[in-house]
């Protein structure tokens, strides 16, 4: 919720009805003036936004190609449901588009902040076939939240790009993992080599990271992580809606739509 510098939602009903006065239509200037820089620089550009959504604002992501036209828009699942974000409407679904890159194409998806807590988020991407996920984030991001994203970009062989507000609103720490972990040595699981191709301070920066999408199809095709040797029929509690944990049962828990 870039466009709203992530402003929290007042407890109060006439402060939460002002907050939700804040989201904006699809068609809102703020997100045609990203169009046409899109546009113009020929630069593709993930922007997050306050959604004007029926019932209540979504918290919502916006890519946009090089040429300017609106590629995906994703809506967040696991909204903070035990905070202001219980104020927002979730999204459904993890949705996977190409993105132009200049002669090529890279399938690309999206988790935003708290999505990045379930591995269900990451994997359900992968299976929607993205190469590359993209990350806008608001939140701590130093030490173990910075090692889930590596876990996230190791076990679906997927390229991980994070962004995270800088220093003072939060820590900054955006990283870029590139989903490969090991070296080609002439049969799987060769030798292991570091994803990490960038890590952030905590400032403000324009950081760039170079991915090589070449090397990582050839490894996506070669070694055992991902959707290779899954078996989907022995997960059947991911999929149960009621089944709870008891100690896990939360009355503010939006698990049934």
């Amino acid at each position: 919720m870039w466009q709203i510098g992530y402003t929290p939602c007042p407890d109060d009903d006439a402060g939460r009805a002002r907050w939700q006065e804040m989201a904006i239509p699809r068609d809102d200037p703020w997100l045609t003036a990203f169009r046409k820089t899109a546009f113009d620089l020929e630069l593709a550009i993930l922007t997050t936004f306050l959604e004007r959504w029926p019932g209540s604002p979504r918290n919502t992501a916006l890519l946009i190609d090089r040429h300017g036209h609106d590629v995906l828009y994703y809506a967040k699942v696991h909204t903070c449901d035990w905070g202001m974000e219980k104020a927002l409407m979730p999204g459904d679904f993890f949705e996977v588009a190409p993105l132009d890159v200049q002669g090529d194409f890279v399938d690309v998806g999206v988790m935003i902040c708290a999505d990045r807590e379930f591995p269900e988020s990451a994997r359900e991407l992968m299976l929607g076939g993205a190469e590359l996920i993209l990350v806008p984030n608001a939140c701590p991001m130093a030490g173990e939240r910075t090692h889930q994203l590596r876990s996230r970009a190791f076990e679906n062989m997927t390229a991980i790009a994070t962004v995270n507000y800088s220093t003072p609103d939060q820590d900054g720490h955006s990283s870029v993992f590139d989903g490969m972990v090991f070296e080609q040595e002439g049969h799987p699981n060769g030798q292991p080599r570091d994803q990490l191709v960038l890590q952030a301070g905590d400032n403000e920066g324009v950081y760039l990271a170079t991915l090589n999408l070449d090397a990582l199809r050839e490894y996506r095709g070669r070694e055992t992580l991902g959707d290779a040797y899954r078996k989907p029929r022995s997960y059947r509690r991911l999929s149960s809606e009621e089944q709870v944990v008891p100690v896990f049962d939360r009355s503010d828990s939006r698990r049934v739509p």
